[in-house]
């Protein structure tokens, strides 16, 4: 169908809305002298629901009819009014709402079971994040990075040169990693990416996670976040603490969401540079972003049901960045965040049943994401084998020459210079799809003795799926005639998760203040699949072969599997499986008119591992009717993920002109044993927080909460090992690490290992203030968060105590160090706006603390040094070896934003993040950046570019524009 056919059913569609409900209420809400913005209006049986404007207008279109019209707003007292509608009728009905006690914020589910309280009535702090609050005055499109200019504690970090990282959008709290923050969806538990980090990222190395951007932000109303230990309430994970995302539930209201955004960085836009051929380019205004979105939903039967569905569409273009001061990064010709195509949508329905007191929920989605990014750049040679990358390349069979392949292969010299194959190079290119799918059902009930009760069944696949485009696998033999394989299917990997829970609870208000008397139960199953790719992908090259360079032919092994990620191989596919069950109970007890205390306790067995145990202890006391003292101790667990158990991942390297395989060696094999490694256990946690909420005045609120969370046995992914070592004992004799390691033709490896004790300490401060008066508003909130980790202990199996060098390798410094940086130091924010009338003007100033990594290190330490196994590089004038530490410094960012509502239905949106294009240091040890020495620091950091992924990005001032239809 055609763009104007479209139209006009679209119209046509209207035209009959309008007939259907030509009934009207009308009128404005107001509360405590002031206009209520955000209110909401819902019309029982039909549950017709609308909100207020910025002006506390609402409007209502019904069939005739009788109703209860409820009108509730947070710090108001809800009000419920009769109304009789007869055919054509139009009623105005003004509401004054009055200030309603419990003014203290939003109400909450998670924290404790049972009745919700108000954020600040809870023992321990959660956040709840209005998506239409968060969305709406920034470029950032998707939901990570909007919580994490939001969240005090909330961590997300863009990766880029870290192969299925860069597709994938992990986020976790309090500096913990991205697998220690459960995620639930209408409180059910919600199922976790397939992807697990086998050392390339900068951030999560080891970890797994779940995605959050898969659930279309259209479809979701708020997200309450719960900064504490949760474990004994909702199981394995809630180590940090636990996301729950709430989806929509509105009714006969249509939205509709349009935005743009673009990186104007002319500083370090690689088009910038005097010689584009030197890098990958796009365009001057680039990482350009279409999104769209809308959500409806309709009454379900006439007891108050719905179905809410919500989608959304996100089309992102690649960035090129490049450091103008810094020699050309040959390493990372094409430096920047890869393109994202995604679309998802998502449903939430529930439905009474008639005549009962129980209903039907379900709750569920689809969303597909393509992502290709940019590995590591291939150089056929340069500064005199400098990078020499020759056995990467297709060459011919007889000569050795380079077999140059338009469109993919790029010529670093300027126009009309003479082909020298040492000018060229490529980019492989990685294309990642993703498949995320969702279903949850179940029923809900009261009996006549007021006990409520939850049966449901949640079933969640994750699957993620890598190709190599624009790349080769060199150890192919050319064929005359036939054209070389530029695009390899790599294989993959899916995740499942089926999930049943039973809730009971029910509050006995004749036990003291008030008793909550809450227990369940919870069956998981879980499977994992590594599915291999094509051969082509993965196969190798066993012969030398010629290869010419600058007129010099020599024999070499061409290097194996399609360049960028090779993929896997049959001796790494795996399909795993594992059962749990679980059972827990909970009591909330008001001692008293201000004494809250909650207790629970969870028990857990994993046919894998066995049995665990955790404990929460929490409590709140009100020192006076607007301030509250608050803090908790409990125990935790994180099962080891299948990814973590079962990863296997076969990689091949040229080693002294021969072919050797290296091998992330999966948890459950021989190797792992002869190494030392045991099997994976829980990492377990004691978590203990202390702080206060205090309301001084209705209009500001205040929560400062101090925390400090000890972990044991955190799975972390180890250094390689490589063999032929003499401590892994004889090569000939059967069940030595060297004997296994032969036997598999591995020559390095590495291991997922229980193997850090870590202690996180820090403190998380939120303090909200709104005001309003006539038609005009004041907001200003200040979130922070300040923190710091330490590694207490690491625990090295006898394997690997032999020498003192791999004693260091198995967790190095620099590993150490990219745990304790797993978040900044502090991370503060600042968001003010005023509004008056239809104009609303905000800013927001983001400061980023330090953040500390090492490098590879290029020289050997110096006999004084503290630590010989620290990375050094050389200075490059000559003054010696200095330790190879990326320092970067705190940075401010400042984001500007303006609002309009043009009229009732239409709002735009228009603003600048990074108004002053602030960048993080360059990842360089100052006075070691010499591209040509082979012994600085230059392009050494993780992402091997000119930046590395921090929290506050690479990519510069982004501008934006959005606009918002309601109806």
């Amino acid at each position: 169908m055609n763009l104007k056919l479209h139209f006009l059913l679209f119209m046509a569609f209207l035209m009959f809305s309008v007939s259907v409900f030509a009934q009207k209420i009308t009128g404005t809400v107001t509360g405590g002298g002031q206009t209520v913005i955000g209110g909401a209006v819902k019309a029982s049986p039909s549950g017709v629901g609308t909100s207020t404007g910025v002006d506390g207008k609402y409007s209502l279109a019904l069939k005739p009819g009788t109703y209860q019209v409820t009108f509730s707003a947070i710090g108001f007292q809800p009000k419920t009014i009769a109304v009789q509608l007869a055919a054509g009728d139009s009623k105005v009905l003004d509401v004054d709402l009055a200030v309603s006690s419990e003014s203290l914020k939003e109400v909450v589910v998670v924290g404790g079971r049972g009745a919700p309280r108000s954020k600040l009535e809870s023992a321990v702090p959660v956040d709840v994040i209005n998506i239409n609050s968060i969305n709406e005055s920034t470029a950032k499109p998707d939901l990570m990075s909007q919580l994490n200019q939001n969240v005090p504690s909330f961590n997300y970090n863009k990766q880029s040169g870290a192969d299925g990282a860069d597709a994938i959008d992990f986020a976790s709290l309090r500096g913990l990693g991205y697998d220690q923050t459960l995620v639930l969806v209408n409180g059910i538990r919600r199922h976790m990416s397939a992807y697990v980090d086998a050392g390339q990222s900068a951030r999560g190395r080891g970890n797994s996670g779940t995605d959050l951007n898969a659930i279309p932000e259209n479809a979701i109303d708020h997200v309450e976040i719960l900064r504490d230990g949760a474990s004994a309430q909702y199981g394995s994970d809630a180590i940090a603490g636990v996301i729950n995302i709430v989806l929509k539930k509105d009714i006969n209201h249509l939205t509709f969401d349009a935005g743009f955004s673009g990186y104007d960085d002319q500083k370090y836009n690689t088009l910038s540079y005097s010689d584009p051929k030197a890098y990958y380019t796009g365009k001057k205004f680039d990482g350009q972003t279409l999104t769209l979105g809308a959500d409806y939903g309709i009454a379900v039967g006439k007891n108050g049901g719905f179905l809410n569905i919500g989608g959304n569409y996100e089309d992102q273009g690649k960035t090129f960045r490049y450091a103008p001061d810094l020699a050309i990064s040959r390493e990372r010709r094409a430096f920047g965040d890869g393109s994202i195509a995604l679309g998802g949508g998502m449903f939430n329905m529930e439905v009474p049943i008639k005549g009962t007191n129980t209903t039907f929920f379900a709750f569920g989605g689809y969303n597909y994401k393509h992502s290709q990014v940019y590995a590591y750049t291939r150089s056929w040679n340069y500064d005199n084998g400098l990078r020499a990358n020759a056995t990467k390349f297709p060459t011919d069979p007889v000569t050795g020459d380079l077999i140059f392949v338009p469109g993919i292969m790029k010529v670093d010299a300027p126009d009309g210079t003479p082909f020298n194959a040492d000018n060229v190079y490529y980019n492989p290119e990685e294309d990642v799809y993703i498949k995320d799918e969702s279903a949850a059902f179940g029923f809900r009930g009261k009996t006549d003795d007021d006990w409520q009760w939850s049966v449901s069944n949640n079933t969640g696949r994750n699957d993620f799926h890598y190709y190599g485009e624009n790349t080769f696998n060199a150890a192919l033999i050319v064929v005359p005639g036939q054209p070389i394989q530029t695009r390899f299917n790599d294989g993959g990997f899916n995740y499942l998760q089926n999930t049943t829970n039973a809730d009971i609870t029910k509050r006995f208000a004749g036990v003291a203040q008030g008793l909550q008397l809450s227990f369940g139960g919870e069956v998981r199953y879980e499977r994992y699949q590594i599915y291999a790719g094509e051969p082509n992908s993965y196969i190798g090259a066993t012969d030398p072969v010629p290869v010419t360079v600058d007129g010099v032919t020599t024999l070499e092994v061409k290097a194996s599997g399609s360049e960028g990620y090779p993929g896997y191989s049959p001796t790494d596919a795996r399909i795993a499986d594992r059962a749990s069950e679980g059972a827990y109970s909970e009591i909330s007890l008001d001692v008293t008119k201000k004494w809250l205390i909650d207790l629970a306790e969870r028990f857990e067995n994993y046919d894998d591992f066995g049995f665990v145990g955790t404990e929460k202890f929490a409590t709140r006391y009100k020192l006076a009717d607007n301030f509250n003292l608050r803090g908790s101790i409990s125990t935790g667990f994180r099962a080891p993920s299948l990814q973590q158990m079962n990863f296997s991942n076969t990689n091949t390297e040229i080693v002294n002109g021969n072919l050797v395989y290296t091998k992330t060696v999966p948890n459950y094999s021989p190797i792992a044993r002869a190494a030392g490694i045991p099997k994976l256990t829980p990492e377990t946690s004691t978590n203990y927080s202390l702080g206060f909420t205090w309301a001084p005045i209705p209009q500001l609120n205040v929560s400062v909460d101090g925390y400090d969370v000890k972990i044991k046995n955190r799975i972390v992914f180890s250094g390689q090992y490589a063999e032929g070592d003499p401590s892994f004992g004889d090569p000939n004799t059967p069940g030595t690490l060297n004997n296994l390691l032969l036997a598999s033709q591995v020559a390095q490896a590495s291991f997922y290992t229980n193997a850090v004790n870590t202690t996180n300490t820090g403190v998380d401060i939120v303090v909200d203030y709104k005001t309003r008066w006539e038609k005009q508003h004041f907001n200003v909130t200040f979130a922070g968060n300040i923190q710091h980790v330490a590694i207490n202990q690491i625990n090295v199996p006898s394997t690997f105590k032999g020498s003192a060098s791999d004693s260091a390798i198995f967790f190095s410094d620099r590993e150490q160090y990219f745990l304790k940086y797993a978040a900044p130091t502090a991370k503060l924010n600042l968001s003010l706006e005023y509004g008056i009338a239809k104009w609303a003007f905000g800013t927001r100033f983001t400061y980023y603390g330090t953040v500390k990594e090492l490098g590879f290190g290029e020289v050997a330490a110096p006999a004084n040094a503290p630590d010989k196994f620290f990375p050094y590089v050389d200075l490059d004038n000559g003054g010696g070896a200095v330790p190879e530490i990326f320092v970067f410094h705190p940075k401010v960012t400042t984001d500007i934003y303006a609002t309009l509502k043009v009229t009732k239905n239409i709002s735009w949106y228009i603003g600048v993040d990074n108004l002053f294009n602030v960048h993080p240091d360059e990842a360089v040890v100052k006075g070691s950046v010499s591209a040509t020495s082979g012994t600085s620091s230059f392009g050494d950091s993780n992402s091997g570019g000119p930046f590395e992924s921090v929290q506050m990005g690479f990519n510069g001032m982004r501008l934006f524009t959005k606009f918002k239809f309601s109806f």
